[in-house]
């Protein structure tokens, strides 16, 4: 699995720059600028800011993925990547090019900062299909979209920033534990973002998609994705919800239980023996803590089917 921004820091990659100095010196003649530097130093304030956050992250989590296939570890039998980790997902199955992966990013990332105005909030504690229900109830919730079903105790919302403030105290009162305002620069993954979904399709339309070497899960359908329609899909993921929850039912359903997280950081997953609540299917919980646009922990239920199959 690929975290997506709020996964960046300051240092990170040190270890990779040098050791893939091919990649390094690919990926700063494609950006015109340094990697490592942006990466490690971050003079100008810039890692941020949603257009270097991309490329930067897209790169430190193919190199992480390529020092782990370098070890000699098992291919996975499935990718799953939240928002901009869906790149890395569709080159670590081999459907995209590495090259091409940061182009893609690097536009993307600037086409997405273009976007100006309404932000974002996390809401904890309310399962998803309640929270839908309670935007139908009100005119401001009516303007809000789900940005990311990211677990059954997590979800975000995106839209107008005075809406969001609307919403807030009737999602209090109908038992949320938290409603977290994000620090984000524009409503992501939600109609607000059509335009810059149509634009970034452009970009897609000279690319070639290959088939994949194992199943690659799509945020904008929760299911793997299919070769004829793929080009439309990754541009789908920006103007439309995020599936997380979805993908990982489907994982966990599939037989998968050994979750690794590849980049930076540790949002995407804790270990399973940490969770002793999990029911059904699936047990996911997501943290109160420091909330980010993707911050969610996969937990197997105990009751899950056991199998060797990794994601």
């Amino acid at each position: 699995m690929f975290p997506g921004q709020g996964s960046q820091s300051k240092g990170m990659g040190a270890d990779l720059f040098d050791r893939f100095s091919d990649w390094t010196a690919e990926v700063d003649g494609i950006l015109g600028y340094s990697i490592r530097e942006l990466c490690l130093e971050d003079p100008r304030g810039e890692l941020g800011q949603t257009k270097f956050t991309q490329p930067a992250l897209f790169v430190v989590n193919a190199m992480t993925y390529r020092a782990r296939q370098d070890a000699g570890r098992p291919a996975p039998d499935f990718v799953a990547g939240h928002s901009l980790g869906e790149y890395n997902a569709l080159v670590a199955a081999g459907v995209l090019e590495f090259a091409t992966g940061v182009r893609l990013v690097s536009r993307r990332g600037q086409i997405m900062s273009q976007v100006s105005g309404g932000g974002m909030a996390a809401i904890i504690g309310l399962e998803p299909a309640r929270i839908e229900a309670l935007l139908a109830e009100t005119e401001a919730g009516g303007r809000l979209d789900v940005a990311n079903f990211n677990s059954f105790d997590q979800t975000v919302i995106a839209g107008p920033k005075e809406d969001l403030a609307a919403v807030k105290d009737q999602f209090e009162a109908s038992g949320a534990r938290a409603y977290i305002p994000l620090n984000v620069s524009a409503p992501f993954h939600s109609r607000y973002m059509r335009d810059a979904e149509t634009a970034f399709g452009a970009a897609l339309a000279e690319v070639t998609f290959r088939a994949p070497a194992m199943p690659v899960l799509s945020n904008a359908t929760g299911q793997p994705y299919e070769t004829a329609t793929a080009r439309e899909t990754l541009a789908r993921q920006i103007g439309h919800s995020v599936r997380w929850l979805d993908s990982m039912l489907y994982l966990l359903k599939a037989g998968a239980t050994d979750f690794e997280e590849t980049g930076p950081g540790t949002v995407l997953r804790q270990d399973p023996a940490a969770d002793k609540t999990a029911t059904g299917e699936a047990g996911v919980e997501c943290s109160p803590r420091s909330p980010r646009e993707n911050r969610l922990t996969i937990v197997p239920a105990a009751e899950s089917p056991r199998s060797s199959s990794r994601a």
